[in-house]
Order: structure tokens, then C-alpha cells, then sequence
């Protein structure tokens, strides 16, 4: 499919910063109309990186390769070491995770070809189900404002013949194979995070309530923008409101996290795959593994791909404790979910597990 031009693909982000910039002073807490201050230097940092191999190979090919004491001895030392990440950082890097180079570099092509369709298509054609989002509707100053555009399917509707995926008949089977991919190996990560704190029965069964009608794959595309990178991020500071999140960033980098009240730029690592705590981990854990706040910045120049895999629970799923007492009272993914739409309606901003502290 030959590339279409940016003004036909592009979505009008521009038209929301300067309706934004007009509202300048609306809020006292944005400083994007106007930079009076220099930005603080924000140094590059490579996550923990761990080899999950262990966890993701068959296990009759593993059993063969190596004597199950020194396959279990292995398996140990690479749950301690995504416990400990999990812990401090609340973000880490795994190789050997299962999901193929090859595949990964298919679905940047094929994200590369959707994204370039025209931006009426994107909006009206009721392309993948009219899972297209872009922007922040609910921005009331450019801070709350993501310079992105967006594809967020749920795994059940990926490979259903109801989806509609236009023209673009590739599409379907490289993103259900990145989907499944991400899926087995989000789930053999949450096992062991559960293993580590209450054994292997308990990771057995954990994590209840997710399956491919819960969990969700996001298509992302940050636009070149032309404005300055503290007048607009490409995606705004947040946490992620799920169990984990598995992430494919390509090499433009531009992903920030938060560590020691600091914002730190995550290194693009090739063939690494990211991983970060959400809240309904962080809550279950008792705040032994740590929700972190993350933002994308904008690049002016070359936009940037990446796909993200968010293994969450049914709406009627209790969070639950991994001991008692827990810090949290009591509630439901769909009470959360609730809750956090209510707040960034009312103040433009996620106040998330804090609300739910006993």
C-alpha cells in the first residue's frame, strides 16, 4: 500500500493544542503556555534486564536440554530477579520472552500501513471494530494533552470474523500472533510475581478473572510534533490500571518513568521487551510491587511505533490481597475503572489506588 501523505493521515492534534493554548491560565498548574523555567536534564537508564528462557521454552525441550534440578535451580534464580525488579523498579527488560524478532518487525510493518490510512478512514470507517482513539478528549489544559493516536482492541475481537480490517488483510493474523505471543508470556511473568509471594499454588491460579475478552493489545503511533516537548507529551504521565503491561518500543525511544522523584529515559534496547507493574498488582501485592509513573515525550522530527499487551481482569473481578490486612479495602476491576474515569472527568487527572487506601 503506497504511503499516504501526513496532512490526510495525521490526526488534527494541532487543532487541540491551540484550542488548549487559548485556555492557557485555566489551570495553575500548566506551565505549557509559557516555559519560564529550564527543564530539569533527565538522564538515560537501562532497566534490568533477564533472561526468561527459562520460563517461556517448552517444557519437554527444556527438560531435555538441561537436568531438571539445575532447569529448577534456573527458574528460582530468574523469579527472584523479576521480583526484586518488580520491587525497586517497577519496570524491567526480559530476552528470550517467546515473542519472535521476525514478528515483532511484521507488526511494525503492518502498524506503519494502518496508521498511514486517512484519518476519515481511521474515525468512520469502522476500522477494527472503531477501536481508533487519538488525542485526549477529556484535556482541559495542553499538560493533560497525548500527542498520539491509537488502536485498543480486545484479544477477543483480534481474530473474530466480525472485525473489520478493511483492505489491510495481513493485519489480522501478525497482530492475533503478537496478541497470543504477549498473552503466554504475561501470564507465566504474573505467575511467578504470585509464586514469590505465596508460593506455587497460589501462581497456579493467578492471575483469575483474565482471558482474551479482558486483556487488551494497543496499536500505538506517536506524530512527529512540531511544538516544544514541554508544551506536550506523546503520551501524559500515568500509571497503568491493569496487572502488568507488556510493551515493544521500537528504536526512537522517547518512554520516561519515574525513579527516586526523578524521571529517567528508558534505553531502547533491540530484541528487549519492557514489563511494568499496574495498580491491580501493585493493590494485590500489598504494595510489595510498585505501580510506576511513566510518560512518552514527543520527537519532532520521526514518529515512533510501539505495541502494548494490558493483562486485566473482568469488570466483576474482586482485586483481592496476597495476605491480610491490606492497605486497600475491598474492590472490584470495575469499581476502579469507574473511579478513575470519574476523576480525570472531574479534575483532568488519575488519582488511582489512593483512593481505595483503608
Amino acid at each position: 500500500m503506497p504511503a499516504i501523505a501526513d496532512c490526510a493521515a495525521d490526526p488534527p492534534l494541532a487543532d487541540s493544542y491551540y484550542a488548549l493554548l487559548r485556555l492557557g491560565g485555566d489551570d495553575d498548574d500548566d506551565a505549557c503556555t509559557k516555559v519560564t523555567t529550564t527543564p530539569q536534564p533527565v538522564s538515560e537508564c537501562e532497566l534490568p534486564m533477564i533472561d526468561v528462557g527459562c520460563l517461556t521454552a517448552p517444557t519437554g525441550a527444556a527438560a531435555a536440554a538441561v537436568g531438571q534440578q539445575h532447569q529448577a535451580e534456573e527458574r528460582a534464580a530468574c523469579a527472584a530477579a523479576i521480583a526484586a525488579a518488580a520491587a525497586e523498579w517497577g519496570f524491567f527488560q526480559v530476552v528470550n520472552h517467546g515473542v519472535a524478532q521476525e514478528l515483532l518487525e511484521a507488526m511494525r510493518r503492518e502498524q506503519a500501513r494502518l496508521f498511514r490510512l486517512p484519518f476519515e478512514a481511521k474515525t468512520s470507517a469502522g476500522l477494527l471494530n472503531d477501536s481508533y482513539r487519538w488525542g485526549t478528549p477529556t484535556a482541559t489544559s495542553l499538560r493533560q494533552l497525548s500527542w498520539s493516536e491509537a488502536f485498543h482492541l480486545p484479544l477477543a475481537g483480534i481474530s473474530g470474523k466480525s472485525c473489520n480490517y478493511g483492505d489491510l488483510t495481513s493485519l489480522r493474523d501478525v497482530t492475533w500472533e503478537v496478541a497470543d505471543a504477549m498473552s503466554r508470556l504475561a501470564r507465566a511473568l504474573a505467575r511467578v510475581l504470585a509464586e514469590s509471594l505465596l508460593g506455587h499454588a497460589a501462581g497456579e491460579r493467578f492471575p483469575e478473572g483474565c482471558d482474551d475478552a479482558t486483556c487488551f493489545l494497543r496499536l500505538n503511533r506517536y506524530p512527529p510534533c512540531p511544538f516544544p516537548p514541554d508544551d506536550a507529551f506523546g503520551l501524559v504521565p500515568h500509571t497503568d490500571s491493569d496487572f502488568l503491561t507488556v510493551l515493544c518500543q521500537d528504536h526512537v525511544g522517547g518512554l520516561q518513568l519515574m525513579k527516586g522523584s526523578r524521571w529517567v529515559a528508558v534505553k531502547p534496547i533491540p530484541g528487549a521487551l519492557i514489563v511494568n507493574i499496574g495498580d491491580l498488582f501493585q493493590a494485590w501485592s500489598n504494595n510489595r510491587y510498585k505501580s510506576v509513573e511513566h510518560r512518552v515525550m514527543t520527537n519532532a522530527t520521526t514518529e515512533r511505533y510501539s505495541v502494548a499487551y494490558f493483562l486485566c481482569p473482568s469488570y466483576d473481578s474482586p482485586i483481592g490481597t496476597c495476605r491480610e490486612p491490606s492497605p486497600y479495602k475491598a474492590f472490584t476491576f470495575g469499581e476502579y475503572r469507574r473511579r478513575v474515569q470519574e476523576d480525570v472527568k472531574k479534575t483532568g487527572k488519575k488519582t488511582g489506588l489512593s483512593n481505595f487506601l483503608v
